[in-house]
């Protein structure tokens, strides 16, 4: 059976084969070297504050994720935290050697998460992998259209931009080389056979909008040492919203300006538009960077060293331009940005400080903190949604579900397809 394959398809094809990992720290799981032991049980926490620029936060939103693509499923679910829905999230997991088929647990958590006295860790459902479509190369349908690059912060297109891909000349190969960029292995929460995780169907509640993570949990289960508390300083507490304004057409430069984040590391601002056949990215790398792995959790190594690579925008920059008119032909442009906030590692008892002496730690924790927003380039999204309902712009009332998604919604499914 043959498949014509879409231009959503290519691009998924090609990004699967372009993405430059490194590893970060190692897992707690992968084996380590010498006489130190991994610890009997695990804890990873991914922390995460989302927001979109000009909209008041409103916990429990449709899933970013699978409002994107159908799903549209309301209130808290595991992967929140990676999505990109408006809010306060925390994806949990638990791993025990005792119990590595899984086992349930319970975190107590402090009265300030609004969800006191405790968490419900729920093991992940050992279900066979999902079928994915075979496709037969010699009879893919080649798509139409180009795809152009444009990277660096300023107000007018620098001297050697953009790069160009053709779709109809660029194999598979082309693509990979073309969007290759940095990314790493993920190394905070996952729902997997052996995990116990939350949110989860049995506990899926929501934070507020002033919760805090702050102060004294601890863990417990079958398999699950005795000895597992342990305490989240403020600093790797949920971290603010990134207050973004922007000033600008979408036919000019567009400048983008923001309050100084507290306990941020490093920023990254990307953006994405098209229309037809024709796609835009942009990101604000100082060298060639589509962005696609760096809108996400990164170890404190790689913020480091990709600072000093020139690809993170240091914590002193608060404003970064879009090229004049990049986006000028665009049915729409969306921008994604993110703050990188402090990771934390914990484990019991602590390595001594003898790098010869044996190690066995009864367990670790790793909590990882970011703060993400969206904004259409060149609209303000706030006073376009106050228009609407107002009545000020003089446009009828959306008439359908999909006229009041949220705009970078629309503009992904113009851009991928439905």
């Amino acid at each position: 059976m043959s498949i014509s394959v879409s231009r959503a398809a290519w691009v998924g094809m090609a990004i699967t084969t372009c993405a430059v990992v490194w590893p970060g720290v190692v897992l707690a799981q992968t084996k380590p070297a010498g006489n130190v032991k991994p610890p009997i049980a695990q804890l990873w926490v991914d922390v995460a504050t989302a927001s979109m620029a000009g909209m008041p936060e409103m916990p429990a939103m449709p899933s970013m994720a699978g409002g994107m693509f159908g799903g549209g499923e309301r209130g808290n679910r595991f992967g929140n935290a990676q999505a990109g829905t408006p809010g306060h999230w925390a994806d949990i997991a638990l791993y025990t050697q005792r119990k590595p088929n899984g086992t349930e647990g319970t975190q107590t958590v402090p009265d300030a998460t609004g969800l006191a006295p405790s968490l419900s860790l729920q093991p992940v459902k050992n279900e066979p992998p999902a079928r994915r479509g075979e496709y037969e190369r010699e009879d893919m349908e080649r798509p139409k259209g180009r795809i152009l690059f444009y990277w660096g912060c300023g107000e007018t297109v620098r001297p050697g931009q953009p790069k160009v891909l053709d779709f109809s000349k660029a194999g598979v190969q082309e693509w990979g080389a073309f969007m290759q960029g940095r990314a790493q292995r993920d190394r905070g929460a996952q729902a997997k056979p052996g995990h116990a995780v939350w949110p989860n169907e049995v506990d899926g509640r929501s934070f507020g909008r002033n919760a805090s993570l702050a102060g004294d949990h601890a863990v417990s289960g079958e398999g699950v040492p005795a000895s597992f508390k342990f305490a989240i300083p403020q600093a790797q507490d949920f971290m603010p919203t990134i207050s973004l304004s922007q000033q600008g057409a979408v036919t000019e430069a567009v400048k983008f300006s923001w309050s100084p984040v507290n306990n941020a590391r490093a920023y990254f601002l990307n953006a994405m538009g098209g229309k037809d056949e024709e796609m835009v990215f942009w990101s604000s790398s100082e060298v060639p960077d589509f962005g696609m792995g760096l809108i996400d959790y990164l170890s404190p190594a790689n913020v480091d060293r990709w600072l000093k690579e020139r690809v993170l925008l240091a914590t002193t920059v608060t404003q970064c331009a879009i090229p004049n008119g990049i986006f000028a032909k665009a049915d729409g442009a969306m921008l994604r940005m993110i703050a990188y906030g402090p990771e934390l590692n914990l484990a019991y008892p602590p390595r001594p400080a003898d790098p010869k002496a044996a190690w066995e730690p009864e367990w670790a924790v790793r909590l990882r903190t970011k703060s993400t927003t969206m904004a259409m380039v060149g609209r303000d999204m706030g006073e376009s949604r106050q228009g609407r309902r107002r009545g000020d712009e003089g446009r009828p009332a959306p008439r359908s579900e999909e006229e009041t998604m949220p705009a970078p919604v629309q503009l992904l499914k113009g851009l991928f397809g439905r």
